[in-house]
């Protein structure tokens, strides 16, 4: 406990350490002015617990290898586009319990919200309601953020443990799920642009059109934040290796596009871009300029790295925490959307306790911390691409369910282990 004395740290002070925690992955702690004295820098980070996201990088290789070596069909290009659509629900939902990990607490509910979004979408667009597409999934977004504001309220204002409001929340919201949905079981959604949203894909054209803006988005963003911090005396990574990450990003992109563009259909051309691939990258975008460069994402991380230090910093932890949990419901229900476009349908048989398991696997295995304050959006996506490669790996090679379970367990074990080891190497370095 701090003394009376001590003096308190300001927000200032507080956030861009949070900050900087946040960014360690790309910017060293020693001076790099080439490539090479960056690199050297970036093996001390990695032997003293700051890996980033190299551990899940590696597994994912290692498991599309396995798969390849196994079944020739895994690289082909219909299975790794159907693997992005089968893995667009796991990252949406990992990005939503993403804000609740990072504040070291958790969301069990994000499975029976994300059915609640599918529900309230295809409940107002059926007739006679007829509502717009655009209007439905508004109001949807709009009902899942104040299920989860709600959900913020009772643990921060009555300072309930989020486990145990988010585990009610579970259970209500799956009971408010089949109360809507009625005797019926299932509920067809008859309007074509929201069951498009999964199953629809772009033209080619429109593919390369996207790729561009998003590549020459990604570029002016790097480029802007590293001629700040250079003209402020921050170290940053020296401009060749900048230069390197964005034309890893293009060929990445590029690579993308001709993937998906190739024609995977037997009987009828199949070409293009799944629609869900922008949604999640547009998900992934917004909420790493949310938590990465807006006072609000210093604020998450500086909480879940140690919320007194925050608190007496002057930081509102109750509304902070409060949007988070809403922000996580949001995200979940743009999930649920997904979920119901790829079925066309909302049905009873939802499983809303596997979706929020699979989710909380999501963000783990892609590199989040457990014990917050380390984590963001595109560590649920890596973590989504490992959960499905491995249920579609497996599948290609017609294991059984209880394989799948077994080994995706194994590899959730294994992620926590690295976490759990990496923060004792920072806590023995001085890090934490």
């Amino acid at each position: 406990m701090a003394r009376a004395d001590e003096p308190v740290p300001s927000v200032e002070r507080l956030t861009d350490a949070a900050a900087r925690k946040a960014e360690l992955a790309v910017a060293p702690e020693i001076v790099a002015n080439t490539f090479g004295e960056y690199f050297r820098a970036w093996v001390v980070r990695v032997r003293g617990g700051e890996s980033g996201v190299l551990p899940v990088v590696v597994g994912l290789i290692a498991i599309a290898l396995i798969f390849q070596a196994q079944n020739s069909k895994f690289l082909s290009a219909g299975n790794l586009t159907n693997l992005l659509v089968q893995g667009a629900v796991f990252m949406l939902l990992g990005m939503g319990e993403v804000f609740a990990l990072l504040l070291g607490e958790i969301d069990l509910s994000i499975g029976f919200v994300s059915g609640i979004g599918g529900v309230v979408t295809a409940e107002l667009v059926v007739e006679p309601r007829g509502w717009p597409w655009w209007a439905a999934i508004l109001t949807a977004l709009a009902a899942t953020a104040a299920i989860g504001a709600l959900h913020g309220t009772l643990i921060t204002r009555l300072r309930l443990p989020s486990f145990v409001v988010t585990l009610a929340g579970l259970l209500g919201w799956q009971g408010v799920m089949l109360l809507m949905l009625g005797s019926g079981g299932t509920f067809p959604i008859p309007n074509d642009i929201i069951n498009d949203l999964a199953n629809g894909n772009l033209t080619p054209w429109a593919g390369w059109l996207i790729m561009a803006v998003v590549i020459t988005a990604f570029a002016a963003l790097t480029m802007t934040r590293d001629t700040r911090r250079r003209r402020s005396g921050v170290v940053v990574a020296p401009l060749s290796l900048t230069v390197l990450k964005i034309c890893g990003v293009a060929a990445a992109g590029v690579a993308l596009v001709v993937i998906c563009n190739t024609n995977r259909g037997a009987l009828v051309p199949i070409r293009g871009v799944p629609w869900v691939v922008p949604i999640v990258l547009g998900v992934l975008g917004a909420w790493t300029l949310l938590l990465g460069r807006t006072r609000f994402g210093r604020y998450m991380y500086a909480i879940g790295g140690n919320p007194e230090a925050a608190r007496r910093a002057g930081i509102n932890l109750t509304r902070i925490r409060t949007a988070a949990f809403a922000l996580a419901s949001m995200t979940a229900g743009i999930g649920g959307i997904i979920y119901a476009s790829r079925l066309r349908s909302v049905s009873t048989s939802l499983d809303g306790g596997t979706l929020v398991l699979y989710s909380v696997a999501a963000a783990v295995i892609g590199g989040t911390s457990l014990f917050g304050g380390r984590g963001k959006a595109l560590h649920a996506v890596l973590g989504g691409l490992i959960i499905a490669a491995i249920y579609n790996g497996m599948g290609l090679l017609g294991m059984s369910a209880a394989s799948q379970n077994m080994i995706t367990a194994l590899v959730l074990l294994a992620a926590v282990t690295v976490d759990a080891l990496a923060r004792r190497g920072r806590a023995a370095s001085g890090r934490v």
